[in-house]
């Protein structure tokens, strides 16, 4: 209901109500305005019925007004912030913010984002306005039946700048400059601070390229590294703008990119291939006592008209033979279910030597 300045400083785009255009071109007249829930669509009926303990989000957007975009970046994100509402209607309990396109508009759009959040009750990790702040970890509480604990954190090779590193002294993202020992070692303290019985560690990681299924070995050896030495339970990768490969190490799931769920790709083409438009909610569940994955469920959704649908038989078929084939070398395979879900199965692999 509340658009932003739609001009932009893209390369080929100067007008975001372009990528409306596209989509609309692509399959037919979106409504406007919308209702703040508009956007999650047939996702929000998904997520009541699975009724998941909590719901972890990477939000790869300035939530602002600012006009003072990053220069030579060449795309910037932003939502108004009093479209806020389309946020709060998904019900999210922790957003994380260490992503390459938070600082998109600035130090003042993060500064307005953060307060944004915060005057609307929405809790996240992974930006802030000192390093203590950005590194800081979300406790979500489960009452009777421990605490999920979420960090967030970003490398370069998302396209995070080195300069956008919170600071003692400077606003910024938690970013690792390494994915080596400095790496291992800064998420093993923070969990170390406030680990206890029964906890869930979620580290909400943006790293890797936009699109492709190659796994770097530096990003597998990380992971396996956060179980090992930090007590992180689940990896929840993201920055690929498709679904990767998943891995189950020591009964933890890694998922090294977990791919959009909601974007404005729809009508764009060069990368048809990938599938863009699907997308997938995933559902681990975990037993609270040892933190050992005992099943994965994902849903496969489609992004039309810029609302989430859930995708049709075909595209749920495509989406598991695909993740199988990535996920085979990481001992993984995925099975379509009745209901049209994707199941995840896995070989007990051991721990790192």
């Amino acid at each position: 209901p509340h658009p932003s300045d739609p001009e932009i400083h893209e390369s080929y785009v100067k007008d975001a109500r372009r990528y409306v255009a596209l989509a609309e071109e692509a399959n037919g007249p979106i409504p406007r305005p919308v209702d703040f829930s508009y956007i999650w669509g047939e996702a929000l009926e998904i997520l009541d019925r699975m009724a998941p303990d909590v719901r972890i989000v990477n939000l790869e957007t300035a939530v602002t007004r600012s006009d003072d975009h990053w220069p030579g970046k060449g795309i910037n994100y932003r939502m108004h912030p009093r479209n806020v509402p389309c946020l709060s209607a998904a019900g999210i309990d922790c957003w994380a913010l260490a992503n390459n396109h938070i600082l998109d508009w600035g130090y003042p759009g993060l500064s307005e984002t953060l307060a944004t959040l915060k005057a609307a009750g929405l809790r996240f990790a992974g930006a802030g306005r000192d390093l203590q702040e950005a590194g800081a970890p979300v406790i979500l509480e489960l009452p009777g039946r421990g605490r999920v604990i979420v960090l967030s954190c970003g490398t370069v090779s998302s396209g995070i700048a080195p300069e956008w590193a919170a600071t003692a002294e400077k606003a910024g993202v938690f970013f690792l400059e390494s994915l080596l020992d400095g790496g291992v070692e800064s998420i093993a303290r923070g969990v170390a601070e406030v680990k206890q019985d029964r906890d869930i560690v979620v580290v909400s990681i943006h790293w890797g390229a936009n699109w492709g299924y190659r796994l770097p070995r530096s990003h597998q050896d990380f992971a396996h590294r956060l179980i090992d030495e930090a007590g992180v339970d689940v990896i929840h990768g993201h920055s690929s703008h498709h679904p990767l490969g998943i891995e189950i190490y020591r009964g933890r799931p890694i998922l090294y990119g977990c791919g959009d769920l909601l974007n404005d790709y729809e009508g764009i083409g060069g990368y048809e291939q990938f599938r863009g438009d699907l997308s997938l909610m995933y559902l681990p569940a975990l037993d609270p006592t040892t933190g050992a994955l005992s099943r994965l469920t994902m849903v496969p959704l489609r992004m039309h008209r810029f609302q989430l649908v859930q995708a049709s038989r075909q595209e749920a078929e495509w989406l598991g033979e695909t993740l199988s084939r990535v996920s085979r070398p990481l001992g993984s395979r995925v099975e379509l279910d009745k209901d049209g879900n994707l199941a995840l199965g896995w070989e007990s692999r051991p721990s790192s030597s």
